[in-house]
């Protein structure tokens, strides 16, 4: 159903952006990688997945906070792949603080790559998935776009909007196949969550057993980290054939968390 298809997904240089990257590899689409880091270790990922799957793959290190080179990326992979047919916005950038201390700055990133970056994405990608009458795009919120938090404020604003997004293009789009839903993960265990772990174990001389313990005492209900390799799965599902009437939903996959 997906071979030869192509997914573009924003912030897959690790982390979840990269499992998912794999994850739709394996099922037989073309790839285009987005985020930063070292170039070749972009490289050598990109010739494993190649190698692994006999697919193509693309990167693009577009800063998706200016919406110039969300163009110019997504012109190259459409001139590329002939299409995207498949659109993850995972990209996010997070920043703490109280709102009357919270940078305008910080606000201001905050909002436009974990909000505007999926609008520039999918009113640029939507003319070509009309035109073929197949897209799915899978925005990625978060259990913060489901509950508040203290000291998030961008991050809980932004994810939150985009579940109001996720409704909003499902309703433009549901005379075709072309479905928009949104994934809300919990506790990933993400390079940004192990390194506040590694943080733990230092500062207050404990084990990586009890420091994610801690951790996640008031988070996940099952005191263990939502896998990346799960909720990417979930993304891949939401693109095949079982799932083309599921649209404008928000999915957690939070162990409970959101309902705790």
């Amino acid at each position: 159903m997906l071979q030869g298809k192509c997914a573009l997904i924003t912030g897959s240089t690790q982390g979840l952006g990269l499992a998912a990257a794999k994850r739709f590899a394996a099922a037989g689409c073309n790839v285009v990688i987005n985020g930063f880091g070292d170039e070749r270790e972009i490289t050598a990922m990109r010739d494993e997945i190649e190698k692994a799957h006999g697919v193509r793959t693309m990167y693009s290190g577009a800063n998706l906070a200016q919406p110039i080179e969300i163009e110019r990326m997504m012109g190259a992979s459409q001139e590329a792949f002939g299409a995207i047919d498949i659109l993850v916005n995972n990209a996010v950038v997070r920043y703490a603080a109280p709102v009357e201390q919270f940078p305008v700055a910080e606000w201001d990133l905050g909002l436009a790559v974990n909000l505007s970056a999926a609008f520039h994405t999918i009113r640029l990608a939507l003319p070509a998935m009309r035109r073929r009458n197949w897209g799915r795009i899978v925005n990625v919120s978060s259990i913060y776009g489901l509950i508040g938090a203290v000291n998030r404020l961008s991050y809980v604003t932004s994810k939150t909007a985009l579940i109001g997004m996720t409704r909003a293009v499902a309703l433009e789009t549901r005379d075709q196949d072309i479905t928009c839903n949104a994934v809300c993960p919990g506790t990933v265990e993400t390079p940004v969550h192990i390194k506040r772990i590694e943080d733990m174990m230092t500062s207050e001389s404990i084990t990586r057993e009890e420091a994610e313990r801690r951790f996640l005492a008031t988070k996940q209900p099952g005191g263990r980290f939502i896998t990346t390799e799960d909720v990417a799965a979930m993304m891949l599902f939401l693109c095949g054939p079982e799932s083309r009437d599921i649209t404008g939903a928000a999915l957690p996959i939070d162990g409970g968390w959101s309902i705790a």
